[in-house]
């Protein structure tokens, strides 16, 4: 049954009187500290404030909400009274939402008969999380590849049209519905709320989510981009039946509390009703490409990869910049005379994109000053170290380093000469080349040589190195991880059975 809450006249008049009181017994703070008076009227006025009130949806007593979305699960029960509804969820476990038309008689006479679009999103509720929601899903992405975030439990849906998932937005989707028919939506989210939690000392509490739902009309052209409705609610998404247990012990928290402390919070409802809230904003990426399946005719908006949070721009391009290379490493370093746009192309260059709005006017000098505490409290524990490796230098020491000496003639001829002459040959000069290994590995040491030769790698047959009394003991993973770090070793090569191969003996 469609229903709406409005408050009743003489409280909007209570209200507005508490209001001007409040304004008027602040008016006077700070006149003993020699400042000037303010109003909070002024204070409110801050851009921090203009900010969250810009995120309201402008109030209208005598609005009636033309849909209602009901979310079949059951609210927390420790919530205090006036905080916002918080509803427990288990991770891949299918949760009924209503939805319901709440319009009048008469009211958006336009949609009788035709489907409307709704978008499901699940996305953060603390805005901390907010500003860097593209690296949080992005980062979620890689340690859950192939997963998605939001899905649609399609067979035990009822009602819905076309329903679609982006690929590329792994926490939207999106359906066709008509309000004059019962339409019932089963959603799954199989992210789980300690997924994005900074990990100290164990224990942690999991962050709140969001579900948000926003309705469009067609329009003249026949896509869907008049705004009709946006409403969401805050839930935690817990591991199979971790919701039931927290419900579960909450209830027996709410127990063991005095009737007076009782009074303090909400009753646990069975349903969650989503509230009223401003819809999500539009973002156009570049170089945005359709997903398949997507049909033009039913998709006005732009889709491109990853979905932004109310605060997220979208990502200028990686600019082309020129680099230096050395081998098979790319050298780029900022330098503390960098400006910003130059700076912006570091960041981009290094694949720090998502921090890009963050630095906007950092130039070269206020990023080499920041210290490792700054950059993790920026960006985090993960991206925080990586970004602050690349504005220090570092360079990863390798596993295991061995210098090699290629032998020739000369070199043979100097040895019999040492021999004979004892030191005479001592101030010869000669080259080694110097092999870094990371996996330990005769492969790998195979396939350095044949660098160094400049040769394809299937051209060494066998690598050996020269044992007491001159055995050839063929290189195995285990000798090659017992080697000293910083190992000199002259190189003699050997034609091998076959015309085309060589063996190589380290002496």
């Amino acid at each position: 049954m469609a229903w709406a809450l409005k408050l009743p006249l003489a409280d909007e008049v209570i209200e507005s009187g508490l209001v001007q009181d409040f304004d008027a017994s602040l008016s006077g703070i700070g006149q003993e500290l020699g400042a000037g008076a303010y109003s909070m009227s002024d204070v409110l006025a801050l851009p921090i404030f203009k900010q969250e009130e810009s995120s309201l949806p402008p109030e209208n007593e005598n609005k009636i909400l033309p849909f209602q979305y009901v979310l079949c699960a059951a609210t927390s029960p420790a919530v205090k009274l006036h905080d916002e509804t918080l509803t427990y969820l288990n991770q891949g476990q299918s949760y009924e939402i209503r939805m319901l038309d709440n319009r009048k008689i008469g009211e958006l006479p336009e949609i009788n008969g035709k489907l409307v679009k709704s978008i499901f999103r699940v996305v953060f509720h603390d805005r901390r999380l907010q500003y860097t929601e593209h690296q949080q899903l992005e980062g979620w992405r890689w340690n859950r590849p192939g997963d998605r975030i939001l899905d649609i439990d399609i067979p035990m849906s009822m009602g819905i049209i076309d329903p679609r998932a982006n690929p590329t937005q792994l926490n939207t989707v999106e359906f066709l519905w008509d309000p004059t028919k019962r339409t019932s939506v089963f959603i799954q989210v199989h992210c789980i709320s300690t997924e994005f939690t900074m990990r100290k000392h164990g224990g942690e509490k999991g962050v709140p989510f969001r579900v948000q739902i926003d309705t469009f009309k067609e329009n003249e052209n026949g896509e869907y981009t008049e705004h009709l409705h946006s409403a969401s609610c805050q839930i935690k998404v817990f591991k199979p039946k971790g919701a039931d247990r927290k419900q579960k012990t909450d209830r027996e928290k709410m127990e063991k509390r005095t009737p007076h402390e009782k009074e303090k919070y909400q009753p646990s409802y069975e349903t969650t009703i989503l509230t009223e809230c401003s819809p999500w904003p539009e973002i156009t990426y570049v170089n945005n490409v359709p997903s398949p399946g997507f049909n033009s005719s039913h998709s006005s908006f732009s889709i491109g990869e990853g979905n932004g949070s109310p605060n997220h721009q979208p990502e200028p391009p990686p600019p082309i910049i020129d680099v230096s290379h050395s081998s098979d490493v790319v050298f780029m370093n900022l330098l503390p005379t960098s400006t910003p746009q130059e700076a912006q192309q570091w960041l981009h260059r290094n694949r720090f994109s998502t921090f890009s709005r963050l630095f906007t006017n950092f130039s070269g000098a206020d990023l080499l000053k920041l210290t490792r505490e700054d950059v993790i409290q920026i960006c985090g524990p993960a991206d925080g170290i990586r970004l602050f490796n690349a504005l220090k230098g570092r360079m990863v020491r390798p596993r295991l380093t061995i210098y090699v000496c290629q032998e020739s003639q000369q070199l043979r001829d100097l040895q019999q000469q040492k021999h004979e002459d004892g030191d005479a040959a001592s101030s010869t000069f000669f080259v080694y080349h110097a092999i870094y290994l990371e996996e330990l590995t005769a492969l790998e040491l195979t396939e350095k040589l044949a660098q160094l030769f400049s040769i394809s790698s299937r051209q060494i047959s066998q690598i050996y190195k020269q044992g007491p009394t001159g055995i050839h003991v063929l290189i195995s993973d285990e000798m090659i991880q017992n080697f000293q770090d910083e190992s000199c070793f002259v190189l003699d090569t050997m034609k091998a059975e076959s015309n085309d191969s060589y063996h190589i003996i380290l002496k």
